[in-house]
């Protein structure tokens, strides 16, 4: 930024209108930050508290949500009736349509497979091994967008992968077939993240109209996923539903709903790395809320893994100072 000269009249309202231009990053960083602490517990509660074991329906359920949420949105014109607003639905191109059923196949896939590695791992277990997503973006990022980080940058991955490798090898309640649906989640979302970015920036597409279109194809495709596989869910719901169930399930689709928006938000402000960096925030959160929740036994190799995690994460977020720091102690040492 210049410098003014101090003869020079500032303009009323500028320092505040630039020093509050970030709070929308900021309340939906936070917001990011608590519904994704609360969905995963919400999901668990749903699927051991409630023994309600239906995964492909609750991530219907949650794609209603968005799609009623979202509609209403829309229908009061909130969104889209703007000047200067992104363009409707009607007015995208033939490509950035197709691009939003491939977000919205990925968005599906990552849902499901988020919910089906619940049903058979520990929370903790399963958010610290989601802490390497950011690593995985950024290597997605490279291959697929050209895209070129700083050594500094990588280096911090180095703890984030060596943590979550002590989390597996310290899990005392190891499940494989959970392992393997984390591993598919966990790249899925980051597939999903770039397709955001991409949509988001490029396309110049609206956060809840983006959120809106894609959830119809996903919902549409998971409802038949679950009438294939879950069927007795429906009914299970209506006869044997008590009202703890049925508040649990509002609570997880509100919590999906803020989460998908606010993720929206910070994947068009930022970038994709950024959203999964805040994603780790929600790590430790849901490691004491399941620790809070569900009990179960903690092993001293995944403390060790979660703080190395939370390590690296502060590394990345703060490569540029971790640089400047390294570089002035080799100066000192060259002395």
């Amino acid at each position: 930024m210049e410098l003014v000269e101090i003869t020079t009249p500032a303009e009323p309202g500028t320092g505040v209108a630039s020093s509050w231009r970030w709070l929308p990053v900021v309340v939906s960083g936070t917001t990011l930050v608590l519904s994704g602490v609360g969905i995963a517990s919400l999901n668990k509660w749903v699927f051991v508290g409630c023994a309600f074991p239906f995964p492909l329906f609750l991530s219907a359920l949650h794609m209603l949500s968005a799609i009623l949420f979202n509609a209403a949105l829309l229908r009061l014109g909130l969104v889209c009736g703007r000047p200067g607003s992104p363009p409707p639905l009607r007015a995208l191109p033939l490509a950035a349509k197709r691009r939003v059923f491939l977000l919205s196949l990925t968005f599906c896939a990552s849902i499901a497979f988020g919910n089906l590695a619940l049903r058979h791992a520990e929370i903790a277990f399963a958010q610290v091994l989601y802490a390497a997503s950011p690593l995985v973006t950024m290597l997605l990022s490279q291959l697929l967008q050209r895209r070129a980080y700083a050594a500094m940058e990588y280096a911090a991955m180095l703890p984030v992968c060596l943590g979550a490798s002590l989390s597996v090898l310290g899990e005392l309640r190891f499940n494989q077939i959970g392992c393997i649906f984390i591993c598919i989640t966990m790249v899925l979302r980051s597939v999903k993240s770039i397709q955001q970015g991409v949509l988001l920036q490029e396309e110049n597409i609206d956060t809840i109209l983006l959120l809106f279109i894609m959830s119809l194809p996903s919902f549409l495709l998971l409802l038949s996923c679950t009438l294939l596989f879950e069927s007795r869910a429906f009914w299970e719901l209506l006869t044997q539903g008590t009202a703890r169930l049925w508040m649990s399930l509002l609570l997880s689709c509100s919590s999906s709903v803020l989460y998908n928006l606010s993720g929206f938000y910070v994947v068009k402000h930022t970038s994709a790395v950024t959203l999964h960096l805040l994603g780790n925030l929600v790590v430790l959160g849901n490691v004491l809320t399941s620790q809070a929740v569900f009990g179960g036994p903690v092993s001293k190799l995944g403390v060790a893994g979660t703080v190395l995690t939370l390590i690296g994460v502060l590394v990345y977020q703060n490569s540029d100072a971790v640089t400047h720091l390294v570089i002035l102690w080799k100066a000192r040492w060259r002395r």
